[in-house]
């Protein structure tokens, strides 16, 4: 296998999905790769560079770029939040590396130009379309945040009733118990649509 910077990428998009983002070391993918840990530095300088080229690829995997023919900006803006998303969950700690990133390849930067250009083409000014996607993307990595921490929220009817004084009624336990989790799918589509027409009212 070349050893390239991609190939590190790559490699190392794979171990987190093995050791997690607290097991990454440049020593461990080194290892991986069956070499010496100073090879590695022709290619990334830092574990922060490579943080960031994870943190890229994860990006581009979402599926960036404006909204296709005849589709509306707010079906582009859920799609787009939708493939984050799945971008995200599809590797251990994955917005735990978006978090710590310092900066993503000017490839990816184009390609977000081009999103807002295209939102401020269906009559969004830059300021708002900027706003627009910064909300969108911070919504998501708090969102995936909370999937993958170690620790879930506590959403059952049996832990919530545990955590009341006496077992006495509330609103919280009358929420969870007509479905009202603040995870799942549900959940996140909520908060997709109240961004989404929030934005709606936004643009006037």
């Amino acid at each position: 296998m070349a050893l390239t910077r991609q190939t590190l990428i790559e490699t190392a998009l794979r171990l987190l999905d093995d050791v997690g983002l607290d097991g990454l070391t440049v020593r461990r993918l080194a290892g991986e790769l069956g070499v010496q840990s100073p090879a590695l530095y022709w290619h990334i300088r830092t574990k922060q560079e490579l943080l960031d080229g994870m943190a890229d690829a994860i990006v581009l995997a979402g599926g960036m770029g404006p909204p296709r023919d005849g589709e509306g900006w707010r079906e582009w803006l859920g799609r787009r939040a939708r493939g984050y998303r799945g971008a995200l969950l599809a590797h251990r700690d994955g917005a735990r590396v978006i978090t710590m990133a310092a900066s993503l390849g000017p490839g990816t930067i184009r390609q977000f130009d081009e999103e807002l250009t295209a939102l401020v083409g269906c009559g969004f000014t830059p300021v708002l379309a900027l706003r627009t996607l910064a909300s969108c993307t911070s919504y998501v990595n708090g969102f995936v945040l909370r999937e993958q921490a170690e620790r879930g929220a506590v959403t059952s009817v049996a832990e919530i009733a545990g955590l009341l004084e006496g077992g006495m009624e509330s609103t919280l336990l009358r929420a969870i118990r007509e479905g009202g989790g603040t995870m799942g799918e549900e959940a996140f589509e909520h908060g997709l649509r109240l961004l989404i027409d929030g934005t709606a009212v936004a643009l006037g």
